[in-house]
């Protein structure tokens, strides 16, 4: 017999894994969804940048019941960048789902969460998933998975894991290494997680103590927080204290009734009266929460350790949009409007940080990593802001009075015929392989370190190069000395000296000159990007050059212009890609890379200035 009460797991793995994939049909196989109900693959993410992108940002809980026993499941983020989340998830679980791929086997963030989950001392039921794959290893997977949580110093105890091997988008599974049947279930993976993850633990009747480790929003109820009980029992209508770092000594928390309590009901949010020791609640009535928070009974207000994460690696600034063109698209244009939603960002994303400049309309925001940054960005963008960002930049530190800067490890999926380029690539960039070994029927899987200042637009290049071919994941693999300089893009900028609309007769010369990021009919400005330069100078160009009419012909007809399709930046590409002097404009409508002085003559000032 199941035993009663309820679970808190987490599914955490690399990405592409399976994770969100494996939640679906827990839920299906649970009958979380009625047999004809239409439903969305990866029902978890539902981010818009979620779907578009593929991957997971933010972590989300969902309920489900076999038996006696409700399980709480928390789907994680894969990617390094969103490692914030990861963290944030731990706390509120007592123990993980590991999946590994049964071809790739244990990747860089699989040895992330892996070693944040042995951290803080949580069991695990290894998933070995995809098993029906034709370059399917589970035997090997195994054995590298043993290999792994001996290299992260696990105990005789973390090692003594179940061992189950799924088809997640089948929804079959069986005990041990080994191919499901076709008739087979989930049961075999419910049953390993009552095995394996103990109940949740607390004492219901003591005074109340409970964690906030995530907010959300409501229309109707306000700022909402969301975590779990560790001791005590949360009952709504009830009064609770808040307990922040910001009360000081001798003033009394803030005191108020709860005035919404939800809990996790399949993938949905119902209304409780109570939540018990050890389950997960979604709660309103404080706006002032933030996470990391403490709610307690007010007779015995006691707070508990504040939630800690992994410190960020890389900043860049946020703006004004100050271009010629600021105010066409957007909604949000000004220096409040951009503090008021990154202090908005902060309250809810604990990775990243923001500080103040010597400018009152920039703000410096500091993140995981570039997708990280991007992402936050990209829903600015949607929400209506228009803001201008610089090029990333690595945050270094002093040890021992000697300069480091952070190290990234990671892991490239190429063709075979590719490896070449991967290695040549990292070469300039201060890169070491660490570790090259067969992958898929005809690719490899190349193991690399490097600084992260040298890893700034290596995804793009590599993506260049291998036609789109290649997989890269990267995570923080610690800190070391500064590496110098490192080299940058080859080519300078092509500057428009103008305002105007583009031409196809000034653009068809100025391809001959170098790579063009603007098509006929867009408008551009004196100080904007149009392209780069095939030499590594900048060049300042007329775009908007119209074909003088004249009664004379040398032809019988006109040559016709035929001009090569421009490249098109996206967000990502355009912060890789520009230089220290340049800024990329970001509306809801476009994305354009400019200097950050947009006169020439002012340009040229300066410079002789510094010269």
């Amino acid at each position: 017999m199941p035993a009663p009460g309820f679970r808190n797991v987490a599914l955490v793995a690399h990405v592409d894994h399976g994770k969100t994939t494996l939640v679906d049909a827990m839920l299906r196989t649970t009958g979380v969804f009625r047999a004809h109900q239409a439903v969305v693959d990866r029902v978890m993410d539902s981010n818009d940048q979620e779907r578009e992108r593929g991957i997971t940002i933010l972590a989300k809980a969902a309920s489900v019941a076999w038996g006696d026993t409700r399980i709480n499941l928390v789907d994680t983020p894969g990617h390094a960048d969103f490692g914030g989340e990861v963290e944030r998830a731990l706390a509120l679980v007592d123990g993980v789902l590991l999946l590994v791929d049964a071809a790739e086997g244990p990747l860089p963030q699989t040895r992330y969460v892996l070693s944040k989950a042995l951290a803080v001392g949580l069991p695990a039921v290894v998933v070995i998933n995809k098993v029906d794959r034709a370059d399917a290893r589970p035997h090997e997977v195994l054995d590298e998975i043993y290999e792994l949580f001996l290299d992260l110093g696990a105990s005789d105890a973390d090692i003594e894991f179940p061992i189950i091997s799924t088809v997640a988008r089948e929804a079959r599974a069986v005990t041990g290494v080994g191919t499901p049947d076709d008739d087979a279930d989930l049961a075999p993976l419910f049953e390993a997680i009552l095995s394996a993850v103990p109940p949740a633990t607390g004492d219901p009747d003591g005074p109340l103590q409970a964690s906030v480790t995530n907010l959300d929003a409501s229309e109707y109820l306000g700022r909402l927080a969301i975590g779990r009980v560790v001791r005590g029992t949360l009952r709504k209508g009830e009064p609770v204290v808040l307990l922040d770092e910001e009360v000081d000594e001798g003033q009394a928390p803030l005191k108020r009734r709860i005035s919404g309590l939800l809990g996790f009901v399949g993938v949905h949010r119902e209304e409780v009266d109570e939540r018990v020791a050890g389950d997960l609640f979604v709660l309103a009535g404080f706006p002032e929460v933030e996470i990391g928070d403490t709610l307690a009974a007010p007779e015995h207000p006691e707070a508990l350790p504040r939630l800690s994460v992994d410190d960020p690696v890389l900043r860049m600034t946020f703006g004004v949009n100050t271009s010629p063109l600021s105010g066409t698209d957007g909604t949000y244009l000004t220096s409040r409007h951009l503090r008021e939603r990154l202090e908005r960002e902060v309250l809810g994303n604990v990775s990243v940080r923001i500080a103040p400049t010597d400018s009152p309309d920039v703000i410096e925001v500091a993140g995981r990593g570039e997708l990280q940054l991007a992402v936050l960005i990209e829903s600015m963008r949607r929400e209506g802001y228009e803001l201008q960002v610089s090029r990333p930049e690595v945050i270094v530190k002093t040890v021992n009075d000697v300069r480091h800067e952070p190290l990234e490890r990671g892991v490239v999926d190429v063709p075979e015929e590719h490896v070449g380029t991967v290695t040549q690539g990292l070469a300039p960039r201060r890169g070491r392989v660490t570790d090259l070994r067969p992958g898929d029927p005809g690719r490899a899987v190349v193991t690399f370190e490097a600084p992260a200042r040298g890893l700034i637009g290596f995804r793009g290049m590599l993506l260049t190069a291998t036609r789109g071919t290649a997989l890269l994941h990267t995570h923080h693999a610690g800190w070391m000395p500064w590496a110098g300089e490192l080299p940058h893009r080859q080519g300078g900028a092509m500057l428009a000296d103008r305002t105007g609309v583009t031409t196809p007769y000034a653009l068809d010369n100025l391809q001959q000159r170098g790579e063009l990021f603007v098509g006929p009919g867009e408008t551009v400005y004196e100080g904007m990007v149009i392209g780069e330069n095939a030499r590594p100078d900048d060049m300042v160009v007329n775009a908007v050059r119209e074909k003088q009419k004249t009664n004379i012909r040398t032809h019988s007809h006109d040559e016709g212009v035929k001009l090569a399709p421009p490249t098109v930046l996206t967000l990502e590409t355009a912060i890789e890609w520009i230089a220290d002097d340049e800024l990329v404009e970001v509306t809801p409508k476009a994305i354009r890379v400019r200097k950050r002085i947009l006169r020439e003559q002012d340009r040229r000032r300066l410079a002789k200035r510094a010269g």
